[in-house]
């Protein structure tokens, strides 16, 4: 697919870009490249490639799940300029 000055213009519109009037040609240049690859891999039959959710067989290792630090709600509220009922009041700030 090629793309010629007034597409450029076109989406350059649509995006609400501002390009420079020398830049056009390259990028109507560089978009039809983009899209000539686009053709070229949707040419390739993939009906036996398995879809995989990364390219690398790595397994992610994650840490045990386990509290590390007790509630310190108690100690927190002590320092806390105002505290209503167990919690911490903050002011308004959308009315």
């Amino acid at each position: 697919m090629s793309l010629d000055r007034t597409d450029v213009e076109k989406i350059a519109h649509l995006a609400r870009l501002n390009i420079a009037e020398q830049d056009i040609q390259e990028y109507a240049e560089n978009l039809s490249d983009i899209l000539n690859l686009v053709d070229q891999m949707q040419a390739i039959n993939t009906d036996d490639v398995t879809p995989m959710a990364h390219p690398m067989d790595a397994i992610q290792r994650l840490r045990i799940d386990e509290v590390t630090e007790g509630n310190q709600r108690d100690l927190l509220q002590t320092v806390a300029p105002a505290v209503e009922a167990g919690l911490f009041q903050v002011p308004k700030v959308i009315e």
